[in-house]
């Protein structure tokens, strides 16, 4: 069945992989951006690009109504450099500022505009990566509890206020592919990526056409609930980082005792690095019937930097 699908952030770096996939599976899509810049990128896409700021009421109610759409999808984050300055986890909370208001105010003005126009369903994106309870065992599942870490509390109040609505709340995991971590790589081959402590804390990853994929799955089944959306092996830092660094072709990561990390990069990371817990696939594997193309992030590594 055709829909009308309204993306929040569609011009983003998995904005515009979820534009794709449902122009190619039919369905007629409005995708927003914050940049006039960006339009002609969308048009190419295949859908209409209407210039959006998910923080203005005014203007979400105005841009869901033109629109008219079956369903909304929340793909908005100010991760870019232009709108949250380069990464810094020593300074989380600035680095995350807008992004956390765009999983508060900006959900709460896009579930608003859909109830004001008759909009049943809202598909959200959330977190999973590394950020599981510490407590107990290292891979989590839907029912477990997130850590309390940067940002957790947006994202319980964007899970809660989706699920609330009926609609479903996609905790993707740390994105790998073009333009998603390209930062990173270079940091790696520059061997500015250190490996922390014994590098025991686990992440779960997630290729961009993966992310992309399960959410078309979603909006058209019209999913309800959080789900998952990782790959099949959520895996220590130990493990995932050097293998990157040999996909890159760089040398190993360098060692850094934990405590010395905590004095140059913050708390933020040293405990995603010696104490991060990852994330089970299963719900979406088989309530939604998601088949990631890259079940694992060792094949994806090889091929995106092979």
């Amino acid at each position: 069945m055709v829909m009308r699908v309204f993306v929040a952030g569609g011009s983003g770096v998995l904005g515009r992989r979820l534009v794709g996939q449902l122009v190619a599976r039919g369905h007629q899509v409005t995708a927003t951006t914050t940049s006039p810049a960006r339009l002609d990128l969308l048009a190419r896409l295949g859908a209409e690009g209407v210039v959006m700021d998910g923080l203005d009421a005014v203007a979400v109610g105005r841009a869901v109504a033109e629109a008219r759409p079956d369903v909304i999808v929340h793909q908005m984050t100010g991760l870019s450099e232009v709108h949250a300055g380069r990464p810094d986890m020593r300074r989380a909370e600035r680095f995350f500022a807008t992004t956390n208001r765009l999983r508060t105010e900006g959900i709460d003005h896009l579930l608003a505009a859909a109830e004001a126009t008759g909009v049943s369903h809202v598909v959200a994106q959330s977190h999973a990566s590394f950020n599981g309870s510490r407590e107990g065992g290292w891979v989590k599942t839907e029912e477990d509890p997130l850590q309390v870490v940067e940002g957790t509390k947006a994202i319980g109040h964007l899970e809660d206020a989706v699920v609330r609505a009926g609609g479903a709340a996609l905790r993707y995991g740390a994105f790998y592919g073009p333009g998603a971590n390209d930062d990173q790589v270079k940091m790696v081959r520059r061997r500015m990526f250190p490996l922390v402590g014994g590098g025991t804390g686990y992440t779960s990853w997630v290729h961009l056409d993966d992310a992309a994929s399960a959410t078309v799955l979603a909006v058209e089944q019209k999913a309800r609930g959080v789900f998952n959306i990782v790959d099949d092996e959520p895996a220590p830092v130990g493990e995932w980082l050097p293998y990157l660094a040999r996909c890159a072709g760089a040398k190993p990561p360098r060692r850094l005792p934990a405590w010395l990390a905590r004095l140059l990069a913050g708390e933020l990371v040293v405990g995603m690095m010696t104490e991060g817990r990852g994330f089970s696939n299963a719900k979406a594997r088989r309530e939604l019937g998601w088949e990631p193309r890259y079940p694992s992030w060792r094949q994806g590594f090889r091929e995106e930097l092979g």
